[in-house]
């Protein structure tokens, strides 16, 4: 007979859950689909629409206009004037038999350029066609922030020698490069040299049964860590402490600015490229710590985890942030603006503007324009050493610094000013 817990005992808590806020001034995460064709999009003077492409086939068919519909699609060319004709002046409202809506409220954005999109890069959405943020995406940007606290703080978590910054260094500058490694092989160098020593090196005890290092992911300790994907980002009106009407997740297509910098450090303009943004994220997410599968791991080492709850792992993330903030503070203040960049005036006060307070805000930051520096741990690396890393595993620009382009987004005056991707989170209290 089984005797049953006493009325006062209760069951440990073995996994610690933070609800977070999470908001952003701008953000892209990008999908699959790097580009969309011509015809999978329509652009008025003020709003672009991403059609339901069943939807709009059915209606099409049932106009008798579905062959000059696939006969565009064929040759990749717009659609906007044969809407016009299959579905009059307003095919924005237009339904096909069943009353769905060929354009859904969640595949309209904000047009911000005046002058025609070309090369849009759609972002991710969820199964409801819905924009949201993946939990991968954030657990990802933890992960490497993980990596860099670790290496930072290698003789406190006693980090193994052969796997500390001075040797990865040391093997990185004899192997890049040079003819012992094929170009795909440089790309998963991190991996071979550090990752996994600091995630998957672990043993693992559970129910007495050892596990030994070195399997994949059934040893990495990040196991322990579960991130939900965020609720979806949309378009809402909350009325703040002041009575002030503020709308959030607002989509918008945004002109994204690619420069560079010449020697003399005069703005470049290199490109521009289109892409579905949200402007003003607010959301939630849930990240869970299994503090009782933490406590399984054991590294082969003797390396120490660097965090025991997820307060410990938000500041772990903040400082990674600060690292990046300080950063592109310089870089940006490095800079000078270009009036006459190949017809661009490239003015970049509002970034220098962005970047001036001295504690970063932000605890992280994810997706689109987070570049090498905030995707990797080479901000721990030497300025030279992080070049040769770009000009062998990426895009070579010999005697410039990595990463030697920056992504910045044009508001609707054409200003240049915003940058994707830096994100705060606030614990929301039960």
């Amino acid at each position: 007979m089984t005797t049953s817990p006493s009325p006062g005992l209760t069951k440990p808590q073995t996994v610690e859950i933070q609800k977070l806020r999470l908001n952003s001034p701008i953000l892209h995460i990008g999908s699959e689909v790097q580009r969309l064709n011509p015809f999978e999009y329509i652009q008025t003077s003020n709003r672009v629409y991403l059609p339901n492409s069943e939807t709009l086939s059915k209606a099409l068919l049932q106009r008798g206009y579905l062959n000059d519909y696939i006969s565009r699609v064929e040759r990749r060319e717009g659609i906007a004037n044969l809407l016009e004709d299959a579905l009059g002046d307003d095919w924005q409202k237009a339904k096909d038999s069943d009353g769905e809506p060929i354009f859904p409220k969640t595949a309209i954005s904000r047009k911000w350029p005046d002058e025609q999109i070309t090369d849009l890069r759609p972002m991710i959405r969820n199964g409801l066609g819905e924009f949201y943020i993946p939990g991968s995406s954030i657990k990802g940007a933890i992960r490497t922030a993980i990596a860099y606290y670790l290496l930072r703080h290698s003789e406190r978590y006693n980090v193994p020698k052969a796997k500390r910054l001075s040797t990865i260094e040391e093997t990185l500058q004899r192997r890049l490069g040079g003819r012992e490694l094929s170009k795909f092989q440089q790309k998963f160098l991190d991996d071979d040299l550090f990752m996994n020593s600091l995630f998957t090196d672990f043993n693992l005890r559970y129910q007495d049964r050892p596990v030994r290092a070195r399997m994949g992911p059934n040893t990495d300790f990040m196991r322990a860590i579960k991130v939900s994907d965020s609720e979806p980002l949309l378009e809402c009106k909350i009325t703040n402490k002041k009575g002030k009407e503020i709308t959030y997740n607002i989509p918008v297509v945004a002109e994204v600015l690619v420069s560079s910098r010449f020697d003399n450090y005069n703005a470049k303009y290199r490109a521009s490229i289109y892409a579905e943004m949200v402007r003003n994220v607010r959301t939630t997410f849930t990240i869970s710590l299994d503090t009782e599968m933490l406590s399984w791991f054991s590294h082969d080492k003797g390396m120490q985890l660097p965090f025991k709850t997820i307060d410990d792992i938000v500041k772990i993330c903040s400082e990674f942030a600060q690292e990046q903030w300080d950063f592109e503070h310089d870089y940006w203040n490095a800079i000078k603006n270009n009036p006459n960049a190949a017809g661009r005036n490239l003015d970049f006060s509002e970034i220098r503007r962005f970047y001036e307070p001295e504690n970063c805000p932000y605890a992280l930051r994810i997706g689109w324009g987070t570049g090498m520096r905030g995707t990797t741990i080479n901000l721990n690396l030497p300025d030279e050493l992080v070049q040769n890393i770009r000009d062998n595993c990426g895009i070579a620009a010999p005697g410039f610094e990595a990463p030697k382009s920056r992504r910045t987004v044009y508001n609707p005056n054409g200003i240049i000013k915003y940058l994707p991707g830096w994100v705060k989170f606030k614990e929301l209290k039960n």
